[in-house]
């Protein structure tokens, strides 16, 4: 599996904001979407046993009674992870006491046994998933969310899109608020580690 990095840090939205968290990221992605902030080629090949070895070592500096506790939360991200991730891998994050989140976006089958499923769906994609436990779409606005209403999930979250200016931003927050308020189905997701500075 091509690894681009393995890091420490909280996880910034959706279901699970604020978890302190392992990230493993893979590279590589089978969409090309123009809004991407984390579209990554580079990057090491790993075994999975050799992919737990840096999950457990990003931890490494916690107290013991941390590192002994089970329900670690680590999650699987990219790029597209579906297009890398295995049956091993799972297993072997499990057997560690791991809890495994993906995040995924939906157009490729994932392995059996994961903890929680995040699908990010893109416009125009084949959705190989017809339930998970959550789905995120990044909104930009104008996005036909209804379409996705039907979607088998317990939690339905709505993104606002980072444009990369502050001022269309401001109106992307605002309309996806009003989206929310007006259909409760959906909850707000923030980029949070953007927003205080992290990775």
């Amino acid at each position: 599996m091509k690894v681009n990095e393995i890091f420490y840090s909280l996880q910034g939205e959706g279901r699970w904001t604020g978890t302190p968290s392992v990230f493993v990221r893979f590279s590589g992605c089978n969409l090309n979407c123009s809004f991407c902030d984390t579209y990554h080629r580079e990057g090491q090949e790993l075994s999975a046993s050799q992919i737990v070895d840096r999950v457990r070592d990003a931890v490494s500096s916690l107290s013991l009674f941390t590192q002994l506790t089970h329900g670690m939360h680590v999650v699987l991200t990219g790029g597209e992870p579906s297009l890398q991730v295995t049956q091993e891998l799972i297993e072997l994050l499990h057997n560690e006491g791991w809890y495994v989140q993906i995040e995924t976006n939906g157009t490729g089958q994932l392995p059996a046994g994961i903890d929680w499923v995040t699908c990010s769906p893109k416009e125009g994609s084949a959705l190989q998933l017809d339930s998970v436990d959550e789905l995120k779409l990044v909104y930009d606005g104008k996005m036909d969310v209804a379409q996705y209403g039907g979607f088998r999930a317990q939690v339905f979250s709505l993104q606002p899109m980072d444009t990369g200016d502050a001022e269309a931003n401001r109106l992307v927050i605002e309309q996806t608020v009003l989206y929310c308020k007006e259909h409760p189905q959906w909850h707000l997701s923030l980029q949070t580690h953007k927003m205080i500075g992290i990775r």
